[in-house]
């Protein structure tokens, strides 16, 4: 007897009815399991509780905003986060994406596309735990994808998961420029319209981590105009 995939989790996160009605009715007919909260903190509990394999989450929310709610998950997951946003809510949306979250969506939005965006964030989540079996290290540094997890000089470090990606493609680059434009790609990936200020953020949050003298690194080195390189 052939056993069929079980179905991949979903939770949804929005407090208007008719959104959140019409997203469940149409991704459980694209074979998706659904969990639904209409507020901020239920969001946290559930992510906790359910292990979604997706989260769609708004930013708009009472009780807990959309922002805080992606933060709150990110210190103890690194599940797939779509926010939804306004129109008006470019600051939002950035910060959101420097919080931790993979992708957005703006409203009004169309469903096909945002079921594109829920396929596309679930693939990409399916290519990275296949490849999670590597370590690499770097003099004092080593970076595990397996265990999600930093060492530097015998410490164990914490790292956002934005920052844990940036730093493997990096690494494992080591001692050639990698643009800003890969990284973009290879960090937030192709449909990103970010600013190329959020690498640079980045950047120097993972200096602040990982290097003796942050101001003046050793490991992660600017190449001007061109990217940055991983120095042994």
């Amino acid at each position: 007897m052939i056993v069929a995939p079980p179905r991949k989790k979903i939770l949804l996160v929005d407090d208007e009815a008719a959104i959140v009605q019409s997203l469940r009715y149409n991704l459980e007919r694209s074979g998706y399991s659904v969990t639904a909260a209409g507020d901020g903190r239920s969001a946290v509990a559930l992510a906790a509780s359910e292990q979604p394999d997706l989260v769609i989450l708004d930013i708009m929310l009472p009780l807990l905003d959309g922002i805080e709610a992606c933060k709150e998950i990110r210190k103890t997951s690194s599940v797939p986060i779509i926010m939804l946003t306004a129109k008006d809510q470019e600051f939002d949306k950035v910060l959101a994406l420097e919080l931790g979250a993979d992708d957005y969506v703006t409203k009004p939005f169309s469903l096909g596309e945002i079921i594109a965006r829920v396929k596309a964030r679930l693939r990409r989540s399916e290519v990275d735990l296949e490849q999670r079996d590597e370590s690499i290290t770097i003099g004092e540094i080593t970076i595990d994808r397996s265990r999600q997890r930093l060492t530097v000089r015998g410490e164990v470090v914490a790292l956002a998961p934005k920052e844990f990606r940036l730093l493997h493609v990096l690494m494992e680059n080591r001692g050639r420029i990698v643009t800003r434009q890969m990284l973009l790609e290879k960090v937030w990936g192709y449909d990103f319209e970010g600013e190329h200020q959020t690498i640079s953020v980045h950047i120097r949050w993972l200096r602040e981590k990982i290097e003796s003298d942050p101001n003046n690194p050793r490991h992660i080195i600017t190449v001007r105009s061109r990217g940055y390189m991983f120095r042994e």
